[in-house]
């Protein structure tokens, strides 16, 4: 079954009425009249938004799902008309966790130095800190607060009226204890998939004894079943064909691969963290009132294949959950990718790498009406070296020489009188993607 059957469905936008009171989202093409006919104002530019002037009381509602696919590094979001299986909003959030611990490290550094200095020395405070109920670690937390803000931000700007989530990559009880929920259960059309996408992610989508990529993979026993080996999850792996006809009924360890046993039998770290997020992520959730479907990384991947869509985040998304629609509507639907940037820092003196200062930062934040982290269009005149239309985040300078980081990469010494304000700073830098064609 294929999920681009039909013709015309555009990337539409987001409507809000003279009392901030969301409604349906419309076509690009009446947007465009109702704004040309003076009927509406832009409200937001990422994503894009009009608000009308005058109010809507007797507003119908549509029965939109909100679909979430949490990962580590970037989030797949969806909203889709459960009804006709229309795409309405499509978004990719890439998290900045990785740029948390950097900073909680280089403060580490900064602190730690000026206490060898007995400079502004402050006694340790270890056994005086209690971690609150529901603690996760900053860099954790940063991705779940994104979620939360984009969950807040689209049920502002969209009537949402229910929520699916993708709560675990894959069914880890039923992959150790088959029989938890019956053999059926196991037995299913979803096993397969739960327990490809656990492996997978367990070994890195390569052969665990040559550790090939970009060739089929097949499930291999680490200790042959003829050799008293069981199907738990601990004793699979993948491998290629060739490594899996001359392995035959040897084990990993006889085969000259000892270090598979070991691995096979350490914890999937990584998808520990990512569960503790999305278990998170579901508990606040709840507190929104809605109705929220949870389902698993197989049953997603199951529902993308059988529609023979490609492996994005945003597609992911759209096929979470056992509601999603026989047909879904993703042709020409347009992804907005938004990169978490944060809000800057607090620190007003930059330090070398021995801890010593070496520059101070202003106190002031905003130059020529313009902020560091503010989406700008520079049009810059014929004639000079950067002469051409940019659009990106910029950096400000006191000087009014800005920089401007695109897609394409960054430019540097912008006057910014050529400037002029897009969307400002509200913690995450934007970018649309290309339109999907037919798969």
């Amino acid at each position: 079954m294929r999920g681009n059957n039909h013709e015309g469905i555009m990337s539409k936008v987001f409507v809000i009425d003279a009392a901030y009171q969301p409604l349906i989202p419309c076509n690009p093409a009446r947007a465009r009249i109702l704004l040309h006919q003076q009927k509406a104002a832009v409200f937001r530019r990422f994503p894009f938004t009009i608000i009308l002037k005058h109010t809507v009381p007797d507003a119908q509602n549509l029965p939109l799902r909100l679909k979430l696919d949490p990962g580590s590094k970037t989030t797949g979001v969806g909203i889709v008309d459960d009804a006709t299986g229309d795409v309405l909003f499509a978004a990719e959030i890439t998290h900045r966790g990785e740029d948390v611990v950097s900073a909680l490290e280089v403060r580490r550094r900064v602190r730690r130095s000026r206490r060898q200095r007995h400079t502004r020395y402050r006694e340790p405070r270890f056994y005086n800190r209690r971690r609150r109920k529901g603690w996760l670690p900053p860099s954790l937390e940063s991705r779940l607060d994104n979620i939360l803000t984009w969950v807040a931000r689209l049920r502002r700007l969209c009537p949402v009226t229910d929520i699916s989530q993708e709560l675990t990559r894959f069914d880890t009880q039923a992959l150790q204890h088959p029989e938890i929920e019956g053999m059926e259960y196991q037995r299913g059309t979803l096993a397969g998939y739960e327990l490809r996408e656990y492996l997978l992610e367990k070994w890195g989508s390569r052969c665990a004894y040559c550790h090939i990529t970009g060739v089929p993979l097949q499930i291999e026993h680490i200790v042959p079943r003829v050799r008293g080996g069981t199907d738990r999850a601990s004793n699979l792996t993948l491998a290629c064909k060739r490594c899996n006809l001359q392995k035959n009924n040897q084990t990993a360890a006889e085969y000259g691969h000892p270090e598979v046993q070991t691995q096979a039998e350490q914890p999937l770290k990584g998808a520990a963290a990512i569960n503790t997020i999305r278990w998170a992520l579901y508990e606040r959730l709840q507190n929104t009132g809605l109705p929220i479907e949870v389902g698993t990384g197989g049953r997603t991947k199951y529902n993308r294949v059988l529609r023979g869509f490609p492996k994005t985040h945003w597609l992911d998304a759209v096929c979470v959950g056992a509601s999603t629609a026989p047909t879904l509507c993703v042709k020409q639907t347009r992804v907005l990718l938004i990169q978490a940037t944060g809000h800057g820092n607090r620190q007003m003196c930059g330090t070398n790498k021995f801890g010593f200062p070496i520059r101070h930062r202003q106190r002031q934040k905003v130059f020529f009406g313009f902020q560091t982290g503010d989406m700008v269009r520079a049009s810059v005149p014929q004639g000079l070296k950067t002469a051409g239309v940019h659009v990106g985040r910029v950096l400000i300078r006191s000087s009014g020489r800005f920089d401007i980081c695109t897609g394409k990469g960054r430019v540097a010494g912008i006057n910014y009188r050529y400037c002029v304000i897009l969307h400002h700073d509200d913690g995450y830098c934007y970018q649309e993607g290309n339109a999907q064609q037919s798969f």
